[in-house]
C-alpha cells in the first residue's frame, strides 16, 4: 500500500512515464516546500517496494512505474474497500452519492457501467 507522499510521487512517475529525483523534485516544489533528499529517499523506497525500477541513463538514474497506475489504484480501492467496508462497495457509493461528492454526470456515467455490468 502506498502512503500520502509515495502516492503523490508514484502520479509525477506515471504522468511523465519517466523522471529522475530531479524531475520529481521540480514538479513537487511547484505545490510545496520539500528537500531534494526526502524525494531521493522516497524514491529509493518506492524502488525497495518494487513500484518503482531505475536505469542508469546519461550518469543519472531515472525512474520508471513498474506496474500501470489503472492497477496499483484499482488494488488500493479494493483494499480500503475491503478495511472500511468488509468488502462491499455499496455502503461507499450511498455516502459518496449522500455526501453530494458525486456530479449529476459521475451519477449517470455510474448508473450506465451498472447497466452495462448487468
Amino acid at each position: 500500500m502506498l502512503t500520502e507522499q509515495e502516492l503523490e510521487i508514484m502520479k509525477i512517475v506515471w504522468g511523465l512515464e519517466q523522471a529522475t529525483v530531479r524531475d520529481v523534485y521540480e514538479a513537487l516544489r511547484e505545490r510545496r516546500k520539500i528537500a531534494y533528499t526526502t524525494v531521493m529517499t522516497m524514491m529509493n523506497i518506492l524502488e525497495a517496494k518494487k513500484h518503482l525500477k531505475k536505469q542508469v541513463q546519461d550518469r543519472a538514474y531515472v525512474y520508471q512505474a513498474t506496474r500501470p497506475r489503472s492497477e496499483v489504484i484499482r488494488a488500493m480501492v479494493r483494499d480500503f474497500v475491503d478495511r472500511v467496508f468488509n468488502g462491499s462497495a455499496e455502503p461507499l457509493l450511498v455516502h459518496l452519492v449522500k455526501e453530494r461528492r458525486l456530479s449529476k454526470k459521475e451519477l449517470e456515467k455510474v448508473a450506465r457501467a451498472i447497466e452495462e455490468a448487468e
